[in-house]
This record gives C-alpha cells, structure tokens and sequence, in this order.
C-alpha cells in the first residue's frame, strides 16, 4: 500500500487525507488566481483523495472557465485543494501542497505553468 499525506486549512476545520507518496514536484502556476494565493499545487485522481472533516466549512469559487471548483475554509479563507477534471474527463483533486505541513516546500522542484497565457 502506498504511503498518504494529510493537510488541512489553516484553523483545522477542513482536513484531508491523499492516499499516494507526497509529491517531489509542484506546479507553480502564474494564473491570476494562483498567483495572488501563491498555491503549489499537485495533482491526484479523485479515488485517492478523502475529505475526513469539514464539508459543511468549504465554500466553492469557480471562475473563468468554471471548470475548476476552488474549495475553501469559510472560516479561515484558506484553500487546502480544489476539484477538477483532466482533458479525458477523469476528476482529480489539485492539492495545494501549502496545506500539507509534513512537505519541504524548499526540496520541491517547481514546474512553472503559464496559466496566464492558457
């Protein structure tokens, strides 16, 4: 089996659990959105994600395409992750590795993404 990681929002209410190794890479994207929050993001199929507490804190934002659910404490503000769909359809969770607290945020090797111009 595996190794999983956890995360949370940053007053705890919302927390998750992504049942794969932590990622050694992150994507850095320069989109409107990701810029001002300053995400790191990863990506995993939805099956190896699981919400264990906060459904009833997230609040969801979508914008441009509105493809994208971006799911945040209403609490705190914070934005542990975000759910979406790869091209084929299948869905995936994007994971702002920010909110994984067990992860060297330095040791990640940072795959920049013009979201700016996509």
């Amino acid at each position: 089996m595996p190794m999983s990681f956890e995360g949370s929002c940053h007053c705890g209410a919302v927390q998750f659990k992504v049942n794969a190794e932590p990622p050694a890479a992150a994507i850095s994207c320069n989109c409107s959105h990701c810029r001002r929050k300053g995400f790191l993001l990863s990506f995993f199929p939805a099956e190896q994600f699981t919400l264990t507490q906060g459904e009833e804190a997230l609040r969801s934002y979508k914008f441009n395409t509105h493809k994208i659910a971006h799911r945040f404490c209403q609490i705190c503000g914070t934005e542990p992750f975000a759910y979406g769909a790869n091209p084929d359809g299948s869905e995936v969770r994007a994971i702002n590795l920010r909110c994984v607290p067990a992860i060297d945020l330095d040791a990640l090797e940072l795959q920049h993404y013009d979201g700016a111009k996509a």
